[in-house]
């Protein structure tokens, strides 16, 4: 199911099929380095993964990450979109691509219309994201969708700071 597009990208629902997908993405090393081991190391760990989280988001939320693919193919590419977690009081914006997909403007595209589907179709008032204080490329990202570094917070459960950024709208 398409939620949004783009002139070269179709953010669509994950399903549990997408779980070959999900295993190879959570285990390149961008995303162990930046996001962290998730302990999802086969297909099963990856339907569990999920079903727990993006599946259960929607159901919940209506909302949840999603699957990024170019417009003529259908594979994901990435993910992208809006998380409701425990520890924030505002949703957080998330996106990460296949490394091989870097660099071609692909997760700002859809991060962007992530933004305007926050704001407009959703309602939200405030959106926020948390980056690991090293991962240069994504900070400059939420810097060009307009979310500000805010403070630094750390995660119940973690040891590391991660940099809150936010973006508050007046209409």
């Amino acid at each position: 199911m398409t939620v949004l597009a783009t002139a070269r990208l179709r953010l669509r629902r994950l399903v549990l099929d997408d779980a070959p997908f999900v295993l190879e993405l959570v285990n390149q090393p961008s995303w162990l380095a930046y996001i962290g081991d998730k302990q999802v190391h086969s297909l099963d760990d990856a339907r569990g993964y999920l079903a727990a989280g993006p599946l259960a988001s929607y159901a919940q939320h209506g909302f949840g990450l999603y699957a990024v693919e170019r417009s003529h193919v259908d594979a994901p590419i990435g993910l992208c979109g809006l998380l409701r977690r425990e520890h924030l009081e505002d949703v957080d914006i998330g996106f990460a691509l296949l490394d091989r997909y870097g660099g071609h403007g692909y997760a700002f595209e859809a991060a962007a219309a992530v933004v305007e589907h926050a704001r407009h179709a959703i309602g939200l008032d405030r959106l926020v994201a948390i980056v690991a204080p090293g991962n240069a490329r994504s900070i400059r990202l939420l810097e060009k969708l307009g979310l500000a570094f805010e403070r630094t917070i750390t995660p119940p459960g973690q040891t590391a700071p991660l940099r809150l950024h936010a973006r508050s709208w007046c209409d």
